[in-house]
């Protein structure tokens, strides 16, 4: 990506995060969107929409994402099934900034039902703009990529 290319963000919520998914995408325009769905407030699944980003993340469609749920616990779960993902599920902008700082976390998950669309948004500006730390913490990052018994 140049300077002047926008950011390339998958995108995925289930029908409890379908208009803070829409609100954030108008919210950030400088962003190139992937939209994973869902794309109404009509019932589904939301691991579905969770295995959709992971498979973005693992096929290379998008290196960053953000996935909403009404909790955010549960689509985080399902997006973390996939070893390309390393999701954080934030309340705040300083965990967001914190998950990419230590954790170097490539998707953000948030609860449309528990923070509301200003924290969202400081949420997604805080993860968006923060770089991993590196140095101490990626031994811990490599740790998490490699098989325990």
């Amino acid at each position: 990506m140049t300077e002047n290319e926008p950011m390339k963000i998958a995108i995925a919520s289930d029908h409890a995060g379908y208009e803070l998914k829409e609100k954030l995408k108008k919210a950030f325009q400088d962003v190139e969107w992937l939209d994973l769905g869902t794309h109404s407030e009509a019932s589904v699944d939301y691991p579905d929409f969770g295995y959709a980003m992971g498979q973005a993340i693992t096929d290379g469609s998008a290196r960053t994402g953000i996935v909403i749920c009404g909790s955010g616990i549960g689509i985080s779960i399902a997006a973390n099934r996939y070893p390309a993902v390393r999701a954080a599920l934030c309340t705040d902008a300083t965990m967001a900034r914190l998950s990419r700082q230590h954790n170097d976390a490539n998707v953000l998950a948030l609860g449309s039902r528990i923070i509301g669309t200003e924290v969202a948004r400081e949420c997604v500006s805080a993860f968006l703009h923060t770089a991993f730390d590196g140095a101490r913490h990626q031994r811990r990052i490599d740790m998490l990529s490699t098989p325990r018994r």
